[in-house]
């Protein structure tokens, strides 16, 4: 079959049917934790297969390294300061430094999310997993098969309580495994009749890291990670600080989620194969941040210093996309792009209008995914922006700037090809003085843009 070639089950003289979309979404699963994206230790079979067997961006930023907040762009398209998700939602949120967010504004229930167009096109959707973007237990936003994970208790990976269409239960055994028994509920359910669009937000690799199956750690009991690059605890590391007491144990587990994880894509993929599906739907694979799990001397994410960081092991998020006959195999992308840019790449996909009135910061990559020629009066951008609480980010193919305070800092920037792992904070070299004007310029400018 051609890379671009009309899926079978579409009959001569009819448009072909609209794809399946799987969307896996991890939790916390930096594309640096990927061996194919360069880990030498986690062991990732299986994503490593799914990228050989699609493409694979090779830089995928989130716009905001928390997961409230990054999965509300990914279903929006629209940034913190417009959708309102500002942090991570909980109920015991920190006032100083600030941490965390009790609930959504009242207007988030009014943005428009993929799944609402989606659903209002005719699509069967379903969520499965982890939601963690306010008001767990009910479903909403077109979702009509909702099976997520409550947040108001402990959210280990045994026996985790779910909502299921709006009760809650408590399953027995392994969270993991379990999400992807409902997937496989969903899945079975579907029909060629009528196309789908299912979630499947897995807790992976977030910690806590007990309750996954022995054999994951049993995997990596004498691993000792000495190409993670991770460092003694920094002096300003908050979040996550306590799991850096003991590195190396912690990294085998998190390694262990992270392979628990990978375990689950060729289940989804052979349930897809058993209902005839697979030619028609695209599988993505992607996480709503990353983490540093020592990296910088730091745990967690964006909140694992005071102040904000925004380094790429937290920004930095692997991309996937597998479709057969459709998405080109073995194909790596080098452009810089975007989790806001998701809403409207499945928008060209789909032949669908992007939301009225929503003043959309992203830009479709269908061409890039695809690997199609893009118009040239229309070269791929080379800049793209984060945002979190008081600290914005752009990031160029070589520098990144990180603005605090509106600029009144402390502030950073790196040149990436220098120092990629942002060792040396240049922003107060004259040397760059060009450099850091221009990215400085183009936050001012982005952030006029998405005040709305």
């Amino acid at each position: 079959m051609g890379a671009l070639s009309v899926p079978a089950l579409a009959r001569k003289g009819e448009p072909p049917p609209r794809p399946n979309i799987v969307l896996v979404l991890a939790d916390g699963l930096a594309s640096w934790m990927l061996g194919c994206y360069g880990n030498q230790e986690i062991r990732t079979p299986h994503i490593d297969q799914l990228a050989q067997s699609g493409v694979r961006f090779q830089r995928h930023l989130v716009c905001t390294p928390a997961a409230s907040p990054s999965r509300a762009t990914v279903f929006t398209g629209r940034v913190p300061r417009q959708h309102g998700i500002q942090d991570f939602l909980t109920s015991e949120p920190i006032e100083n430094p600030p941490q965390g967010q009790a609930a959504p504004p009242a207007s988030f229930k009014n943005e428009v999310m993929l799944s609402d167009i989606l659903a209002g096109q005719g699509y069967e959707c379903g969520y499965v997993g982890k939601w963690h973007m306010g008001d767990d237990q009910n479903p909403q936003h077109g979702f009509r098969s909702w099976q997520t994970l409550m947040l108001d208790g402990a959210t280990g990976y045994q026996n985790p309580r779910l909502s299921v269409n709006g009760q809650v239960v408590t399953e027995n055994g392994s969270l993991t495994d379990i999400l992807t028994a409902k997937a496989g509920q969903f899945l079975d359910q579907q029909t060629a009749a009528k196309p789908f669009f299912l979630t499947v937000g897995y807790l992976n690799p977030h910690p806590p890291y007990e309750g996954l199956p022995a054999r994951y750690y049993d995997m990596y009991a004498k691993a000792d990670f000495t190409t993670t690059g991770w460092e003694p605890a920094a002096a300003n590391a908050l979040r996550g600080k306590q799991y850096l007491k003991d590195t190396v144990g912690n990294l085998r587990k998190c390694a262990a989620g992270v392979s628990s994880l990978d375990d689950q894509i060729p289940l989804l993929l052979a349930k897809l194969h058993a209902r005839g599906l697979r030619e028609n739907t695209l599988v993505v694979v992607t996480s709503d941040s990353g983490f540093l799990l020592g990296r910088h001397g730091l745990w967690s994410r964006g909140l694992a210093s005071d102040p904000i960081n925004m380094y790429e092991e937290v920004v930095d998020a692997p991309m996937i996309w597998h479709w057969l006959g459709r998405v080109p195999p073995q194909s790596v992308r080098p452009e810089l792009v975007s989790s806001y840019d998701f809403l409207p790449t499945l928008c060209e996909l789909l032949e669908l209008p992007l939301p009225a009135s929503r003043n959309l910061c992203g830009r479709s990559y269908l061409s890039l995914a695809l690997n199609r020629p893009l118009p040239k009066k229309s070269p791929w951008r080379t800049v793209v922006f984060g945002h979190y609480r008081n600290t914005e980010m752009a990031r160029d193919g070589r520098y990144k700037l990180v603005l605090r305070n509106e600029g009144n800092g402390p502030n950073d920037l790196f040149d990436l090809a220098d120092d990629p792992r942002e060792k040396v904070n240049q922003y107060e070299n004259p040397k760059y003085l060009l450099q850091r004007g221009e990215l400085d310029r183009t936050i001012q400018q982005w952030r006029k843009n998405t005040m709305a």
